[in-house]
């Protein structure tokens, strides 16, 4: 064998060898991909990086806490170690909750506050803030995650629903960060969590002030985390997709003050909401800039759209056609 032949033997090999390697990472990575339900650096960190507990003492403020994904994160985050200040409108429920992390977390009740909070009320923020200072002397973490969902078509929703959508969903956790904010700057130190929605990323039939309302959220807040970063302040979107809770019932429709009322289905696919909980405080845990938790196919579309827009965008037009009929026949389990 001659030298030129061996050379090329030799980059054969290692060409062979180097994509053999490359091909069974890819098919090893899809795999984990295909059966997890989170982006894989969220997977990443729950078998790697820092678990909930490191988060122990800290102050956690969160709003939407009288239910859903609020209610099981205050019992994820109360099992962590942390103090709880917990809003929502309906202060019967908030103390429901806290009761509940009394009883089965095993919380003291001075480390729990209950601050009943209505996000439309902007000019009682700051109040809320006083008191939540007066009590605990601090904030670490602001939970902001209030918010309702829709069910209605583009066309007949009115501008009054946008607009109220808007000012609950966005305006309301703007408003609430802008009066925790100045304590945080002050302290050189906090973390700003924002729970948003793949529909933050994603256009979707039945969703279009909803969906409007977390895509502002990551242009507020991507901006805001740029702002920050030298105050020593972390920015967090959160992204989940269809989780179950109680949200269907007080969901916007086109109409200016109706709610759905609509309860969901047990066999749709959804995540249950007290594992999107325990994701949501491994992203908070190991401040992650974004975070996504969704079973699939919503998942992996996530990716699509992020990586191959114009695809998935073609892909969206023709497959949402299902969703779209079942709204059109005023059904609700669309997952």
């Amino acid at each position: 064998m001659t030298e030129t032949e061996s050379v090329k033997n030799g980059a054969t090999y290692f060409f062979t060898v180097a994509t053999v390697t490359i091909a069974v990472f890819i098919a090893a990575v899809g795999m984990v991909f295909m059966n997890t339900d989170c982006d894989l650096l969220l997977w990443a960190a729950d078998y790697i990086g820092s678990s909930p507990n490191v988060l122990a003492g800290q102050v956690v403020w969160i709003t939407g806490a009288s239910g859903g994904i609020g209610e099981a994160l205050a019992y994820a985050l109360g099992a962590a170690g942390c103090r709880l200040v917990l809003s929502a409108r309906r202060e019967h429920e908030l103390l429901r909750v806290k009761q509940n992390c009394l009883d089965k977390v095993g919380m003291k009740s001075s480390d729990i506050l209950v601050v009943p909070l209505d996000l439309l009320r902007m000019e009682m923020h700051p109040e809320a803030v006083s008191t939540v200072l007066t009590h605990f002397n601090q904030i670490d973490i602001l939970v902001n995650n209030a918010g309702r969902s829709q069910r209605a078509l583009w066309m007949k929703t009115s501008l009054e629903v946008d607009r109220e959508v808007l000012e609950l969903n966005t305006l309301g956790p703007v408003s609430l960060t802008k009066a925790v904010l100045p304590h945080m700057v002050k302290r050189q130190s906090g973390h700003i969590v924002v729970v948003s929605s793949i529909a933050g990323h994603l256009g979707t039939p039945g969703l279009g002030s909803y969906a409007a309302s977390k895509h502002a959220l990551h242009g507020f807040y991507d901006t805001l985390r740029l702002e920050v970063f030298d105050d020593n302040i972390t920015v967090s979107l959160l992204c989940p997709g269809p989780v179950f809770s109680d949200a269907l019932k007080h969901a916007f429709t086109h109409d200016k003050g109706q709610e759905l009322g609509a309860e969901m289905n047990p066999t749709e696919n959804r995540m249950q909401v007290d594992r999107c909980a325990y994701l949501m405080a491994v992203a908070i845990a190991n401040k992650l800039n974004e975070a996504w938790m969704s079973n699939q196919p919503e998942l992996s579309y996530v990716y699509f759209n992020q990586y191959m827009p114009t695809f998935a965008k073609w892909a969206a037009v023709h497959i949402g056609g299902k969703r779209l009929k079942k709204i059109k026949e005023g059904k609700t389990d669309l997952h």
